[in-house]
């Protein structure tokens, strides 16, 4: 009988050896893995170094930076890296890309937005106590409290826990007034006189009762509450006030936002005050600081005419759902207290 063909079997190993084929040992594969692990070090030895500057400290980096220090070293020394970034470019090619530049779009917000970049963001933007560092705190010699009727009995808090420790609490409260009515007063040519009589440390302003009325805007035209060209304007006016009361940067400013009324109807009046006290801020954080009342009295934008006080339902509004009553003032002033201590001592 003729012998059986014999039937090759494609997942041995051994048809190698009979076409001659398998002619590596382990000693050459041991070469090759240090020869690629060679050219890796030199071709990216410097990315080694990089990955274990990015780890944490620990065992693990140690190991890493003991090969990816020495490996970076040669890296540098040889011009291989930038040759296989150059080599392999072409499999990753860059986007082209359009628009300025950071250098471009810096130099055209330092000219105040020209060439459609944007507005600079200056140091004053920051509240170094935000950045972690700690200024120096001065003495706090004289304060001044005011705005509207919401500023009161807050003034009278005020004075009669920082008279003790020797502050002038100077009380100016313009009662039916307002930033968007200039009828009774203009609060820009007030805030400048306030200054140039009394020349505060600190001011206090709590404002915003009396706000809504329609006011000319950039080019005349009357402008009707409560929506983004309302606020805008409304801004720039508080930004006026706040300008004068910093006074530079020789005072600090303690804005008050105003929390929510029972009325639903005086909702978009008091938001667009609010978001416009932000943005007015924004730029001078350095020394204006916005204290959120809302937070305290009206959270999640609810009105509520009792909150807890130490475990104890307490009110806190006048019955017209607008002021705060001698206790909300009580707390108002603790939040006051609290941020003057962050910039003064007693």
């Amino acid at each position: 009988m003729p012998p059986e063909p014999h039937s090759r079997d494609d997942s041995l190993m051994e048809r190698f050896d009979e076409e001659k084929l398998r002619r590596f040992s382990a000693r050459d594969a041991i070469v090759s893995t240090l020869l690629i692990a060679l050219l890796l070090l030199v071709f990216s030895g410097g990315s080694v170094r990089q990955a274990g500057e990015e780890m944490d400290p620990g065992t693990y980096r140690d190991i890493v930076m003991a090969v990816g220090e020495p490996a970076g070293w040669v890296a540098d020394q040889l011009p291989f890296s930038e040759l296989g970034h150059e080599a392999t470019g072409w499999l990753s090619p860059d986007t082209k890309l359009v628009g300025a530049s950071f250098e471009e779009g810096t130099a055209s917000a330092t000219g105040g937005g020209a060439g459609g970049g944007p507005s600079p963001v200056t140091p004053e933007w920051f509240d170094a106590a935000a950045l972690g560092e700690a200024p120096p705190k001065r003495k706090l010699e004289t304060l001044l409290v005011t705005g509207d009727s919401l500023s009161t009995p807050l003034d009278i808090e005020l004075g009669q826990r920082l008279a003790p420790d020797g502050v002038e609490v100077v009380r100016d409260p313009h009662l039916a007034t307002g930033i968007s009515r200039d009828d009774l007063v203009d609060w820009g040519q007030l805030s400048a006189t306030q200054v140039e009589q009394d020349h505060p440390d600190a001011v206090v302003i709590f404002i915003g009762a009396n706000e809504g009325l329609p006011m000319p805007g950039p080019g005349g035209e009357e402008v009707s509450c409560c929506g983004p060209e309302w606020a805008a304007v409304w801004a720039n006016r508080a930004r006026q006030l706040m300008q004068n009361y910093r006074q530079g940067v020789a005072a600090k400013v303690y804005w008050l936002t105003v929390p929510t009324a029972r009325d639903p109807d005086r909702a978009p009046i008091t938001d667009a005050v609010n978001a416009a006290v932000h943005a007015a801020a924004a730029p001078i954080a350095s020394s204006v600081r916005v204290l959120d009342m809302g937070a305290i009295f009206t959270p999640e934008d609810r009105f509520r005419n009792a909150i807890d006080v130490d475990g104890r339902e307490t009110i806190v509004r006048e019955p017209d759902g607008i002021h705060l009553n001698d206790a909300g003032s009580a707390i108002a002033a603790d939040a006051v207290e609290a941020a003057l201590a962050e910039d003064f001592i007693k």
